[in-house]
């Protein structure tokens, strides 16, 4: 750590120009700042932080990279606590209730590697990505121990999935592949995209049969890989912009998506990949994520609105519902669990974990915990195998987490 801060000023001079336009406030550590942080991520990352006193701002740069014991930490997390003190300006509106629930974490070994999008495999092991540092880990919940696997340079694979196989899947965000990982040998199968617009494989799932389906969000398309063929078919979405995002199969095989850039859900053939259009109403709504209820209705986040939303495929029918910390509070990450609704609020801090009774219309919350600090927010979730608990994560303090409701709640 001798020369870190020489080495910060050099990766400083190597940024690229556009940083220039969200410049940083002057001031002593500005560029030391500049250096240490936005290497993984942008300055908007910092100023739409919810500010935190000296400590806290320790407490989160050490979780991304390694400074402890370093003078440079104090002059880094001096200036940021100057400029980007506490502040309640995006503080989230709780919502109390009978429920109650209990939250394990864990951090992978490396720092820095923004965690995310945890999901339990058949032999109940807990996988991740760390979509910064090209790996994935593999966690064993009873023990503890965990493992990291190294992905191919450029991956940032944006999320993971596990087949009934033991496979890993992983969507190469950053370099226009899927990957499926063997977990026994730690043997990659690379998958590149057929069309080079298709650059950036962003969610998927496994099929019963073995077929996995993907989105492409800036690509505006939907693909499905054959592990058996070895082919990778590739659809683009019939409204201009939609931005594919989530996706969920239903019990009857139907494929669903959620289009983060227009009004729409599609609903797709598992076996043609014909595409069906679903106009949810407004057009400020944007759908990060859905998930499928047990009767077949489609459960839906409007990250435009601040709401969610429920689509009757039978009736077409729409019903949505604000949540509690109004239309600013970007809902982002949704699954049915313990027959309610679950989802976040990602425009608040502390980030919101949101619970929604369909029968009584009623909502209750809690904030995300991540470490000592609320930092962060959950992008994915899901449920685990059992249905017993819900997986989440807080990517900017590598923290993945498992939620169980309390029985006596």
């Amino acid at each position: 750590m001798r020369n870190f801060l020489r080495m910060m000023t050099t990766a400083l001079a190597m940024l690229p120009v556009q940083l220039s336009a969200q410049d940083l406030p002057p001031g002593e550590g500005q560029e030391l700042v500049m250096a240490s942080c936005t290497g993984c991520h942008g300055t908007r990352n910092i100023r739409n932080a919810l500010g935190y006193s000296a400590e806290d701002w320790k407490t989160l740069a050490l979780t991304m990279i390694d400074l402890n014991g370093t003078p440079e930490l104090d002059i880094i997390s001096a200036y940021l606590t100057e400029h980007f003190p506490p502040s309640d300006a995006r503080a989230p509106v709780r919502v109390d209730g009978p429920v109650q629930i209990a939250f394990e974490s864990w951090s992978g070994p490396t720092r820095g590697q923004r965690a995310r999008d945890p999901v339990e495999a058949p032999d109940k092991s807990i996988w991740w990505t760390g979509q910064w540092a090209d790996v994935v880990t593999r966690l064993d919940p009873e023990t503890g121990a965990m493992r990291e696997y190294d992905l191919p340079s450029g991956a940032r694979a944006h999320t993971v999935t596990a087949a009934e196989d033991g496979m890993i899947w992983y969507t190469g965000n950053g370099n226009g592949t899927m990957g499926q990982l063997n977990p026994e040998t730690g043997e990659i199968t690379i998958y590149p995209m057929p069309d080079p617009a298709a650059g950036d494989p962003h969610s998927a799932i496994v099929a019963p049969d073995g077929r996995v389906y993907f989105t492409v969000q800036r690509g505006n398309r939907v693909g499905r890989v054959d592990p058996v063929s070895g082919t990778v078919d590739l659809v683009t979405m019939p409204v201009p912009g939609a931005r594919p995002y989530g996706i969920k199969q239903a019990n009857d095989g139907t494929i669903w998506v959620a289009a983060n850039g227009s009004n729409h859900l599609f609903s797709l053939d598992p076996e043609s990949l014909a595409v069906t259009s679903h106009e949810i109403p407004h057009t400020d709504s944007h759908i990060r994520r859905l998930d499928i209820a047990p009767d077949g209705t489609i459960w839906y986040v409007n990250s435009g609105r601040g709401r969610i939303g429920q689509f009757d495929p039978k009736s077409g029918a729409v019903r949505e519902w604000p949540s509690p910390s109004g239309s600013r509070s970007h809902p982002y990450a949704i699954a049915w669990f313990d027959n309610a609704v679950w989802y976040n609020e990602s425009g608040m801090r502390p980030d919101m974990l949101v619970r929604f009774d369909p029968v009584a219309e009623s909502f209750q919350s809690w904030p995300i915990p991540s470490g000592d600090i609320h930092a962060g927010i959950l992008r994915h979730m899901r449920v685990t195998r059992d249905g017993s608990a819900l997986l989440i994560h807080q990517s900017a303090t590598n923290t993945v987490m498992r939620v169980r409701v309390h029985p006596d709640s």
